[in-house]
């Protein structure tokens, strides 16, 4: 009788340790389980006139692999997409995909259509507080307009993104395109959208505001 009771002492122990050994290994897989940076953005993200896989965000992927950072990328990025259109889309992608990091390329669509900046910036900050209430950081990407849309406007279009920024305390990119717009050569036949060859230039404009908030 003794040695039937020793006998089941042992194995509940060993089922315990087993257990234990499963939740652990579980919490393991669960803490590196991918995450995901999403990527709102419009034809600046979405390889407009590329061959798939040249654009920066596609870069970004191989560039996270490099560093050994497990994120996965979803890419929700349209031609011709303005700050409402991704404002009205963001709540589902947010719901589906539960992003750890949101970076929000939007702006230039309503700046090329002469929208009033007032409405961008609301439309910006929505999407900007969505994500933060989503628990996702946020990096928003600056952006500039040509200077035949007039000074004024441009000046309070560039403004407009640092500014936002700085209330919402979000990282930024200052400029999506610097070292590419005094390049007349990097761009395509339309003067707006840049070559393959301006890509590795946007994900280095890109990557040093991403990655402090990969770590975190």
């Amino acid at each position: 009788m003794r040695n039937q009771f020793e006998g089941m002492m042992g194995l509940l122990k060993w089922a315990r340790a087993v257990l234990l050994l499963a939740l652990a290994l579980g919490a393991t897989s669960a803490y590196s389980a991918s995450k995901v940076v999403l990527v709102l953005g419009d034809s600046l993200s979405a390889e407009y006139g590329l061959g798939r896989g040249d654009g920066w965000v596609a870069l970004l992927e191989k560039r996270l692999a490099d560093n050994h950072l497990n994120f996965d990328i979803v890419n929700a990025s349209i031609s011709g997409e303005t700050t409402s259109g991704g404002k009205s889309r963001l709540p589902a992608l947010l719901e589906k995909n539960h992003p750890a990091v949101v970076i929000v390329e939007l702006g230039a669509n309503d700046g090329l259509r002469g929208l009033p900046l007032a409405e961008t910036r609301k439309n910006l900050q929505d999407i900007v507080s969505a994500a933060k209430k989503a628990n996702a950081r946020v990096l928003l990407v600056g952006m500039q307009l040509p200077p035949n849309y007039g000074t004024d406007y441009t000046k309070r279009f560039a403004a407009l993104f640092p500014a936002l920024a700085k209330d919402s305390k979000v990282a930024l990119v200052p400029f999506l395109l610097e070292g590419v717009v005094t390049q007349p050569q990097l761009f395509q036949a339309d003067r707006i959208h840049p070559t393959a060859a301006a890509h590795p230039i946007i994900l280095d404009n890109v990557w040093p505001h991403l990655k402090p908030l990969l770590g975190k």
